[in-house]
């Protein structure tokens, strides 16, 4: 037995690893060698599982003859990573007649019938694969239950209940092993991560009775609340006193440490609760994890069944890697590498409570996440009404535009009915914090009555309250139990650790001055992208903006934006004085200017009393400025070339903006950055207009400043066409949401319509607005900064997308060269710490 490499027993020098007999295994190696009193086990590799699936059973006598003849052993699982999970334990393998008058002696009629009863149960469903609603529950005693079990089971089964040990240990490993062998199975674990061909070893190990004279029961232990990760011990024991009934009629689940509401483990058996103790200590500084103790009492005496990492909630298993790494038990890197950065979103956002209700009404790309509850509103100005009386409110819409940013403000939560993960919504959602669902098709939005309809036809109206659960992508009725987020010391200390560690910098996308004091609070190194038009959609600048648009002429139009120049200084103000001295890269005007004029004929008659115009006057001026295709029309470089005026206002703006919040602080060197470049000869025209607007303000104001030009490349051309563009700019930002976009010839607002359809039949594997396209984008991405290099070895490099954010972007931008990466400010923390992962696994060698 110690020397077959697939059948192994248990000992301190037998082969046992991880990849070869799995996890739990090897677990209970680590609890032999640690000497703690662990029960004979035998652990069956992943190999010898898989002959077993395929009819080649390992030597059964041998296994059996590790044990004493009269023992009872349980079969568990053990797969190489837990969370890919695999079939249920078998418990009591060996019970038969002989065994049953054996126990009889020792626990008395009821328990031992009990025991034997529920291992037939168990053989019947899981080996004889019998229909489980054969076993109901009976009336009478525990006898008269076995006793029809037993009958039915030859009944169904059309054969006696096996008495041999070794036919039934024989029939639970193959049923174990053909489980996991099974289609379901396989494709469950899969959607975990597994692989296609991940392995199942099996552990074979002796069970204890947990009954005698003395005090006798099971539970489990660990050091920590498993929720809050304070150090707190938690768990549960049952008692089973002598006499008691095996199913626990006359036992009690009892507290582990004294508490008024009754007797605890620590009254009954407190040497075996020192113990108990003691050992879960040992496991958590000898196995540097803090470990949940199964284990049996057996007349005081105690048993290690098993030791498992304790399943933890986001927030606990970040207390838990700071603890332990304060305790000195892992490095301050280690605990860096435990945490999925993934989970940071938990901590940041509202969260529905784990264990609430849910009724689903419909459900859509999960955009931004976090969970929020109010009436549903149909417009912005019905969010801004709520928002006035204090009404937390789900604005629903077919899709935002700019018009609706100040509803969105307004706003508890957003829902929309077409989109995608860089729609709008999406992207103005991460932004703000704000918990957003896009393209929800599985609700029809029925505007012009403002009433939604669910596939099962209920009606919702406004007002009615439902909740926003962004994280998954559900809308649900009504106001479920929530969790608040939690920014703890353990969350700060971790973060810090990551900042240490990681080798590229992360700035913040931020809009607003609210957006940019959120960035600062979760430690952006500055502002890798501001979106000025956002700026323009309030309702005093609104007015202005359509009155430029109206003007005539040059002057007209500078004499309009004039009246501008102010509020956009302002702004400007304070981001420079939010952000401290760091950097803050300033994206000039980008949208076309249609969407700042009125679609409505309502809106139509509002703007020509507004301007004093005739309506007709404004319809032929909306009409002049319709785009068959606006994203790629007159926008961005093109109307800085075109309208030299916006651009113009705007550097006067950030200019004289430098200079005053220059003068309370550190010295601000602002970032200007020019939309939608794709030739060089679009960034010589703006940069010498530019460059006359500064020279200009230095002269007016007596005042010397530096500025940093920079080019957004957006197109596939400017990506190409690098190394023209960049000796004239001191930086180059590629925005990966309109560069996928144009990539792909794909809409953003919306390929959610049928992307998902897309992946699954495996045309992309993910969705690109998603994850970034390693191999397309990707190649884009790596041609721009090759020969962007090569012609200006100095030219800061990187990405101000959506992808931003996501761990596996910053893992392509690491190894392309990128300076630092730009994403929503509540990404930034998902960001900050999977790029320590990433530098910490390098210096490793682990990726």
């Amino acid at each position: 037995m110690h020397t077959n490499p697939h059948t192994t027993l248990i000992t301190p020098t037998a082969p046992v690893t991880t990849s070869t007999h799995g996890g739990r295994a090897k677990c209970l190696q680590r609890l032999v060698r640690l000497d703690l009193p662990v029960p004979l086990t035998v652990a069956l590799s992943f190999d010898a599982v898989h002959k077993i699936a395929a009819g080649e059973l390992p030597d059964i006598d041998a296994i059996l003859g590790c044990f004493a003849e009269d023992a009872l052993l349980c079969v568990r699982p053990s797969s190489e990573d837990p969370d890919w999970g695999g079939p249920g334990a078998v418990l009591n393998v060996g019970m038969n007649d002989a065994r049953q008058a054996d126990l009889t002696q020792i626990m008395g009629a009821e328990g031992a019938a009990a025991l034997y009863r529920r291992f037939v149960q168990a053989y019947a469903l899981h080996v004889a694969r019998l229909d489980p609603d054969l076993f109901t529950e009976t009336e009478g005693s525990e006898a008269e239950a076995l006793a029809e079990a037993l009958s039915i089971y030859e009944s169904e089964a059309e054969e006696p209940f096996p008495q041999n040990p070794h036919e039934q240990l024989a029939g639970v490993l193959r049923s174990m092993a053909r489980a996991w062998e099974g289609t379901t199975a396989r494709l469950l674990r899969q959607a975990k991560g597994a692989p296609a061909d991940a392995g199942l070893g099996l552990v074979v190990q002796q069970m204890i009775p947990g009954r005698g004279p003395g005090e006798c029961g099971s539970g489990v232990l660990q050091l920590i609340d498993p929720v809050t990760g304070l150090r707190q011990i938690t768990g549960r024991y049952l008692s089973q006193s002598q006499g008691r009934d095996a199913l626990g009629a006359g036992a009690a689940a009892l507290y582990l440490e004294r508490d008024r509401r009754g007797p605890s483990l620590e009254d009954l058996a407190p040497e075996a609760f020192a113990r108990l103790k003691d050992y879960a200590a040992i496991m958590r500084a000898r196995l540097r994890e803090e470990m949940q103790v199964e284990f049996v009492i057996q007349n005081g005496d105690v048993h290690i069944l098993d030791g498992m990492r304790v399943p933890r909630s986001s927030r606990a298993s970040v207390r838990i890697a700071v603890r332990l790494a304060e305790d000195g038990i892992i490095t301050p890197d280690d605990a860096v590498m435990r945490v999925p950065p993934n989970t940071l979103t938990e901590l940041l956002h509202r969260q529905i409570a784990p264990d609430a209700q849910r009724d689903v009404l419909g459900t859509g790309i999960a955009a931004s996440p976090g969970a929020a509850t109010g009436r549903l509103v149909f417009t912005s100005a019905q969010a801004q009404a709520s928002a006035a009386r204090g009404e937390p409110c789900v604005l629903a819409r077919r899709e935002t535009s700019p018009e609706d940013i100040r509803g969105m403000h307004a706003a508890a939560a957003v829902l929309t009915e077409r989109g995608g993960m860089t729609s709008h919504a999406a992207v103005i959602g991460r932004g703000l914090g704000l918990p957003c669902i896009v393209g929800a098709s599985s609700i029809e939005f029925r505007l012009d009555k403002e009433q939604l309809v669910t596939r099962d036809r209920r009606v919702l109206k406004a007002g009615d309250i439902v909740t926003i659960d962004g994280a998954r992508g559900q809308v649900l009725a009504g106001a479920p139990a929530m969790v608040e987020a939690a920014l703890d010391d353990a969350f700060q200390t971790l973060m810090g650790w990551a900042d240490a560690a990681r080798d590229i910098g992360i700035r913040a996308n931020a809009d607003t001055p609210e957006d940019a004091q959120t960035a600062r609070n979760f430690e952006a190194q500055g502002i890798g992208l501001c979106r000025t038009e956002h700026m323009f959609f309030d309702p005093a600048r609104l007015v202005v903006m359509r009155e430029m648009i109206f003007a005539e002429t040059p002057e007209d139009r500078a004499a309009v934006l004039e009246r501008l120049l102010p509020m956009q200084r302002e702004d400007f103000v304070q981001l420079f004085r939010i952000m401290e001295g760091q950097p803050v890269c300033i994206r000039l005007f980008d949208p076309p200017l249609h969407e700042f004029l009125p679609t409505s004929r309502s809106g139509q008659r509002e703007l020509a009393e507004a301007l004093n115009l005739p309506i007709s006057a404004v319809t032929r001026r909306v009409d002049e400025m319709a785009e068959y295709n606006p994203m790629l029309g007159l926008r961005g470089v093109r109307l800085g070339v075109t309208v030299p005026e916006i651009y113009d206002m705007q550097a006067r703006a950030i200019f004289e903006a430098t200079i005053e919040a220059s003068r309370e602080g550190a010295p601000v060197v602002p970032e200007v950055m020019i939309p939608l470049v794709s030739a060089k000869r679009e960034v010589e025209l703006v940069k010498a207009r530019i460059d006359a607007v500064a020279t200009a303000v230095r002269a007016e104001k007596g005042r010397n400043f530096t500025y940093r030009l920079g080019v957004m490349v957006e197109t596939p051309r400017a990506a190409l066409r690098a190394a023209e563009i960049a000796p004239h700019v001191a930086f180059l930002s590629f925005g990966t949401n309109d560069l996928t976009q144009m990539t792909y010839g794909l809409s953003r607002d919306d390929a959610g319509r049928f992307m998902s359809v897309y992946v699954q039949q495996g045309v992309f594997p993910e969705d690109p607005f998603r994850t970034l396209d390693i191999d397309g984008v990707g190649e884009l991405l790596k041609l721009g900064v090759e020969r962007g290099r090569r012609t200006n070895p100095g030219v800061t490099l990187s990405i101000c997308g959506e992808h931003g954010g996501n761990p596996e972007s910053i893992a392509f931008c690491r190894e392309a060269g990128f300076d630092y990466v730009s994403c929503s400010p509540f990404r930034v923390p998902v960001a900050r710490l999977a790029a320590a992962q990433l530098a910490i696994g390098a210096r490793i060698g682990r990726f």
